[in-house]
C-alpha cells in the first residue's frame, strides 16, 4: 500500500512538472506554441532523460525539428538539473532530420489543404495541387508554382504530400528543397554513391522541389537535375517544382530546363487580398489557440500587407505579450502589440545592423557577404540576418541581398538557427541583447 501510495505521488509530480514545462515552452518559443501542445504527455521521465508522446509522427517530428531547444532549456530551468529531450508517437522515437536522409518526408501538422486559405491570390493554385495529389503524373505534370516568399509556396507543397499518402500509402515521395537536393548531389559525388543518389531520386512516385532557383550557376548539379526530370516525366511519374520566379525569368538557368518547367502547368501566387489577409489570421490564431475578435483580426490584416509570414509575425508578437492566459486579445493590446513592433525597425536599416555587428566581432562587411564558412564568419553573418528580420520590415531576399546575394532559404536557416541558439545558449543571448541596444541607439 505504501509503495502504490509513492507511485502515485511520484507520477503526480511528473505531470505537474511537464505541465510547468509546456506552459514555460509557450513563453519561450511563442512562434513555435500550437494549441495541441496540451496533447502533449510523458512518457518516461527519469536518468536524466525526458521522453514526450506526442499525438502523431508529424507533430513529433515538428518538435524535434523546431523545439527541441525550447523544450530542453524549460525543463533544465523548472527542475534546476541537465535534461535531454526525446519526443515519440506511435511507439517510435523520431530521429534528427539529418539522420533520415532516404526516409519519407517529414510534414509539418499545420501544412494542410483544409487550413489553406484559398482567395482570388491563390485559387488556381490550390486547386491544381488538390489534382495533382488525386493522380500523380496524369493532370498536370510538371506542376510548377511560383510568387514571392512567404506566400503559401511550402504550405501547398506538404499539403500535396500529405493527400497523397492518403490516397497512396505505398507511394514513394522525396521532398526536398533544391539547396538538399544539390548537397546531397556533391555529398554523393565525394563518397562514390552517385549510383544510389540516382535510383533514390529516379524511382519516386512523386518529387517535389522547393525554391528550384537554387540551381542557378550550378552546372554540374543542372545536368543531374535535367536527367533526373527526363527519367521520372518519360515513366509518368508526377514532379511538382516551386520558386520565387517563373521559368523563364530565373537567372542562370539553361533553356533546356526552363523549357521543360514550362511543359507542365505554371501557376503564380500573389500576395493575399485584405479579406484574405483576415481569414488567414483568424485560421493562424486557431492553430495557436489564441482567442482574437474579427476586429483585432481586421486590425492585424489592415497593418501587415507583405505577406503571410508577417501576419504569423504580428500573432506571435500578440501572443507574447499576452502569455498563455486564454483570454481573448482585445483591440487596445493589439494596437499596442503592433505599433511596438512597427516602431521597433523604423530608423533601423540593414546597413546599421551590419556596422553594429562588424564592429562587435571584428570582422569586415566585406567578409559576412563573402562565401567565407570559418565559425568566425558565419555566427555573425547568420546574426545579422537573424536581426535584419527581427529588427527590421525587409524580405528574406532583401536580407540575403545585402549579404553576399544569399537565398532566402539561406537567411531562414540562419534565423531560425540564431533563434534556437538564444533559447538554448546564454551567451548567444547576452550578445544578441548587446547587439540590439547598440542597434536601437
Amino acid at each position: 500500500m505504501y509503495e502504490q501510495t509513492v507511485r502515485k505521488k511520484l507520477a503526480q509530480d511528473a505531470k505537474e512538472i511537464f505541465e510547468a514545462i509546456v506552459e514555460r515552452v509557450k513563453v519561450l518559443d511563442p512562434a513555435n506554441s500550437r494549441r495541441w501542445f496540451d496533447d502533449l504527455v510523458i512518457k518516461n521521465f527519469g536518468g536524466g532523460l525526458l521522453e514526450i508522446n506526442c499525438p502523431d509522427m508529424e507533430s513529433a517530428g515538428f518538435l524535434q525539428d523546431n523545439c527541441i531547444g525550447s523544450f530542453t532549456h524549460a525543463a533544465q530551468q523548472i527542475t534546476g538539473h541537465l535534461v535531454s529531450i526525446k519526443f515519440s508517437a506511435d511507439g517510435k522515437v523520431v530521429k534528427s532530420k539529418l539522420s533520415e536522409i532516404t526516409a519519407e518526408p517529414r510534414l509539418h501538422p499545420d501544412y494542410t489543404f483544409d487550413n489553406f486559405v484559398v482567395g482570388p491570390c491563390n485559387r488556381l493554385a490550390h486547386a491544381s495541387c488538390i489534382a495533382v495529389s488525386n493522380s500523380l503524373g496524369t493532370t498536370y505534370n510538371p506542376l510548377f508554382i511560383y510568387g514571392s516568399a512567404g506566400l503559401g509556396k511550402t504550405h501547398l507543397l506538404h499539403a500535396i504530400c500529405r493527400e497523397t499518402r492518403n490516397n497512396l500509402p505505398k507511394a514513394k515521395i522525396q521532398f526536398l528543397s533544391c539547396e538538399e537536393f544539390v548537397n546531397r548531389f556533391i555529398s554523393a559525388i565525394e563518397t562514390g554513391s552517385l549510383a544510389e543518389f540516382k535510383s533514390l531520386y529516379r524511382t519516386v512516385d512523386l518529387l517535389i522541389i522547393d525554391d528550384v532557383q537554387f540551381l542557378r550557376e550550378r552546372e554540374q548539379s543542372q545536368e543531374e537535375f535535367f536527367h533526373t526530370f527526363n527519367a521520372l516525366y518519360d515513366n509518368r511519374r508526377q514532379i511538382v517544382l516551386s520558386a520565387d520566379e517563373a521559368p523563364g525569368q530565373i537567372p542562370s538557368l539553361p533553356e533546356r530546363l526552363t523549357s521543360r518547367f514550362r511543359c507542365g502547368l505554371v501557376t503564380r501566387i500573389d500576395a493575399p487580398t485584405y479579406e484574405t489577409r483576415v481569414a488567414i489570421v483568424q485560421k493562424k490564431a486557431r492553430l495557436r489557440g489564441m482567442k482574437i475578435s474579427d476586429e483585432v483580426a481586421e486590425c492585424i490584416a489592415g497593418m501587415v500587407k507583405a505577406n503571410i509570414r508577417e501576419l504569423e509575425g504580428a500573432l506571435t508578437t500578440l501572443y507574447a505579450m499576452t502569455g498563455t492566459t486564454g483570454e481573448e486579445i482585445g483591440l487596445d493590446i493589439a494596437k499596442k502589440a503592433l505599433g511596438e513592433r512597427e516602431t521597433t525597425g523604423k530608423n533601423v536599416s540593414i546597413t546599421d545592423i551590419i556596422k553594429v555587428v562588424t564592429a562587435y566581432y571584428d570582422v569586415r562587411p566585406a567578409d559576412l557577404q563573402s562565401k567565407k564558412r570559418s565559425q568566425s564568419i558565419t555566427t555573425p553573418r547568420q546574426i545579422c540576418m537573424y536581426l535584419a528580420r527581427k529588427l527590421t520590415s525587409h524580405s528574406l531576399e532583401e536580407i540575403g541581398g545585402h549579404l553576399g546575394g544569399r537565398d532566402h532559404t539561406t537567411v531562414m536557416h540562419a534565423c531560425d538557427k540564431i533563434g534556437g541558439l538564444q533559447q538554448t545558449d546564454d551567451k548567444i543571448q547576452s550578445q544578441l541583447v548587446e547587439l540590439t541596444k547598440r542597434i536601437s541607439r
